[in-house]
């Protein structure tokens, strides 16, 4: 199988394909080292989205890289230090695209554009992603304290953009509640159940449908706004 069945860009690799240019000076030793770091990324993304972390092993990593074990071991210590490359990658795109999302509502819009916007962009990446999605939310917690300590900095993200967020909306909105700091946790955290409910029931394609749910449940809670008005 070439790629994962789960599918997505981070997680497209090599396997069938042509490895990389073979002598000396055919590719700079930079360009050749950034090239097989992602394609193992990739690789181990698409690996582990297909068969859980605890049965992929490095060979299944560098077969599908179409990339050396010599190579593997030159950027990675093993398994787990190629893993958490990867999905910090995928979640520093993530979050990326969340804020530039963001940041192109203009100025004089409203609070609840930027938020919705936010939304949408965080739940759009996931869908085009869905071997990164399962990764992320259902294989992490099983592949040690550090990459549930990667968990945990994700959530808390999420926790800090709800927070800044709300302290520019109540500039302009001083009728809006003051809320707990571990309201904005809580958000988080319930975005990250549902998104997690869904992944699990392969309905990541469908994930963009909860982007009205999420707007609701964070204005609810932020703005002190009754469901859905």
């Amino acid at each position: 199988m070439p790629e994962s069945a789960q599918g997505g860009s981070l997680a497209r690799t090599h396997e069938g394909k042509p490895g990389l240019p073979r002598g000396r000076n055919r590719l700079p030793s930079l360009a050749v080292s950034a090239s097989q770091r992602d394609r193992l990324e990739r690789s181990v993304i698409a690996a582990v989205a297909d068969a859980g972390y605890g049965a992929v092993t490095v060979a299944d990593i560098v077969r599908r890289a179409r990339v050396s074990r010599v190579a593997f071991y030159s950027l990675f210590r093993g398994k787990d230090d190629c893993f958490l490359a990867a999905v910090s990658a995928g979640g520093q795109l993530m979050r990326e695209r969340v804020l530039a999302a963001a940041r192109a509502v203009p100025r004089a819009a409203p609070p609840e554009d930027v938020l919705r916007a936010g939304c949408r962009a965080f739940l759009s990446f996931l869908a085009a992603e869905p071997a990164f999605a399962r990764v992320f939310y259902i294989d992490m917690p099983a592949a040690g304290p550090a990459a549930v300590e990667r968990l945990d900095y994700g959530v808390a993200w999420f926790a800090e953009v709800n927070r800044r967020w709300h302290l520019r909306a109540r500039a302009r909105h001083p009728e809006w509640p003051a809320v707990p700091v571990g309201a904005y946790l809580a958000l988080a955290g319930a975005t990250g159940e549902l998104v997690r409910a869904a992944v699990r029931a392969d309905r990541t394609k469908e994930l963009p449908e909860l982007e009205d749910t999420l707007v609701s449940l964070h204005l609810a809670v932020m703005a002190g706004r009754p469901w859905g008005s």
